[in-house]
Parts: structure tokens; C-alpha cells; sequence
């Protein structure tokens, strides 16, 4: 079930002929936006075009951890409009050492709502939905339904395959991405499009071992969910202004993975599976 906030209603985007490159006037931004994005909108690659663009998107974040936390802050900051934020799990004193968006006081409250108190006092002008409701293959179609972007950062295969397959069949773009000790994965899947992989394609039918380990058994170093968190956050800002920036370089069925030890980082190809039981002719 979706317990929906209403605070402000995000700006009203306009994309008349003032929405320019450069954005330095775009006439859709009230003047309070544009002193908050002012950063934004001089960059050529964003500009006022990709400032209202960004204040008219629904991202959905699923998963509040030490992924999704970094990743919903920057968004957040970037201006994207409007969240469903979607995660069954309660605040634990232990996620406060990787997940940014938490404090000693969120304790004990669940995730969902503790992360709407945060956007409610970083930025009371957007649109924000929560869900506790643990993800299933019968609900996820609905708690993604109208997205934008959906973002998993959660840390099981079932969940993320259940989300990849209702992606594909709302036609949503997927962000992807894990983290674990010094390594970070995120990639971007659009199964829905005939030439693009999802991310069943990339994983196949893999499953959660009852003996696999965990961030609690292998350790975190919190530093590295921030940088894979904020990595995402970034690409998911591409994905959202393709067609309207310079920016705009989706990058579907691109996985890149970070090294918090060398660091470094490096990108792979992942090839769209025709017998796909998610986007190909096994669905």
C-alpha cells in the first residue's frame, strides 16, 4: 500500500522557446528554483531546458540503504520533482555508518518514513510516496506504475529480478546497482526496447543461497556505498535527460564497476538475451 505526501506541488515545468541551452532564464522556474539550481542551469550540458525536465521526473527509489540513501540525496539536490520511496525495513543503529539519510533518532522507525522526513526538510516543495510493503512480483507493478526511473539498490535477487520484469513490463528504465566491501556495480537496463538487455538478461535465474554471505558477515566500508550511491545518482540523472541535454547519454546495457582498492573503475558491455524470461522471447 502507498501512503502518499503531499507538500508543495513541484514547480510547474514549461518547455516553451525561453527553456534554452545556456537556462539561464528558464521561465518555469520560480525565482527561489532557480537561486536553489542556479549550479545546475549554468552548466551547458543541464541548462534551464534540463533543470525543468528534472523538476517534472518520478524516480523510484527502492531500497533506502546504503545505496539508496546517497543516490536519493543527490537526486533530490539535482531537483528531480517527484519520489515513491519503497523499503519494508526498520532503522538499525548499524545502518548508521553507510546510510546518510539516517540519524540515532530514526532508530527503531521504519525506513520509508524516516526518508520522507529527510526530503520533507531538505526540500519541501517535492512530491513524495512511500510504500513499507515488502516487494513481490503481484505489487511491484503497481508501486512503479508512472515512473520515470526506477532505482534498486536493495541486496537480493529475488527482489531486484521482480522489479527488473515489472520494468520491462511498464516500460521503465532500470538503474541498477550493488555494493559489497570495496567493489560497487551499476548499470542501466531498458529490457522494454527491442535492441537493449534488462537486467534478468544480465544475471539470468539467480537466486539467494541460504548460506550467502552478507554485508553484516563481509563487512562495508561505508565510504564505498557513498561513492557507488552518488556514482548512481549521477547516471540516473543522465538517463532522465536524454532527449533534452547534452548530457543525456543513457547508457543502457552498460554495467560499470567501481574499485574502492586500486580505485579505479571499469565498464562491460551486457548483451540483450533473446531467450530472456524477462525482455526476450521466453517472457
Amino acid at each position: 500500500m502507498v501512503d502518499r505526501l503531499f507538500t508543495n506541488s513541484p514547480t510547474e515545468v514549461s518547455t516553451g522557446s525561453d527553456a534554452n541551452d545556456s537556462g539561464r532564464t528558464p521561465s518555469g522556474l520560480s525565482p527561489a528554483r532557480l537561486d536553489r539550481f542556479a549550479r545546475h542551469i549554468v552548466i551547458p550540458e543541464i541548462g534551464g531546458a534540463g533543470q525543468m525536465a528534472l523538476a517534472s521526473k518520478h524516480v523510484v527509489v527502492v531500497g533506502l540503504g546504503g545505496i539508496g540513501s546517497p543516490a536519493l540525496q543527490y537526486l533530490a539536490g539535482a531537483g528531480v520533482g517527484r519520489f515513491t520511496l519503497i523499503d519494508d525495513d526498520a532503522v538499525d543503529v548499524s545502518n548508521l555508518q553507510r546510510q546518510t539519510i539516517f540519524t540515532t533518532r530514526d532508530v527503531g522507525h521504519g525506513k520509508a518514513t524516516s526518508a520522507r522526513r529527510w526530503l520533507a526538510n531538505f526540500d519541501d516543495a517535492l512530491d513524495v510516496a512511500i510504500s513499507d510493503s515488502r516487494i513481490t512480483s503481484e505489487n511491484v507493478g503497481d508501486l512503479i506504475s508512472g515512473a520515470d526511473l526506477v532505482l534498486d539498490g536493495t541486496d537480493n535477487f529475488a527482489t531486484r529480478l521482480a522489479v527488473s520484469d515489472a520494468c520491462v513490463a511498464e516500460r521503465a528504465p532500470l538503474l541498477s546497482a550493488a555494493v559489497g566491501r570495496f567493489q560497487g556495480q551499476v548499470g542501466a537496463f531498458a529490457g522494454h526496447l527491442p535492441d537493449q538487455p534488462c537486467y534478468r538478461c544480465f544475471v539470468g535465474d539467480a537466486f539467494d543461497a541460504e548460506d550467502c554471505d552478507t554485508c553484516a558477515d563481509d563487512g562495508m566500508l561505508g565510504a564505498m556505498a557513498g561513492w557507488t550511491g552518488s556514482f548512481a545518482a549521477m547516471q540516473a540523472v543522465r538517463i532522465l535527460l536524454q532527449g533534452v541535454s547534452a548530457f543525456g547519454d543513457p547508457m543502457f546495457g552498460q554495467l560499470h564497476i567501481l574499485d574502492g582498492l586500486q580505485p579505479g573503475m571499469r565498464s562491460i558491455r551486457v548483451s540483450k538475451d533473446p531467450a530472456c524470461k524477462g525482455c526476450g522471447m521466453g517472457a
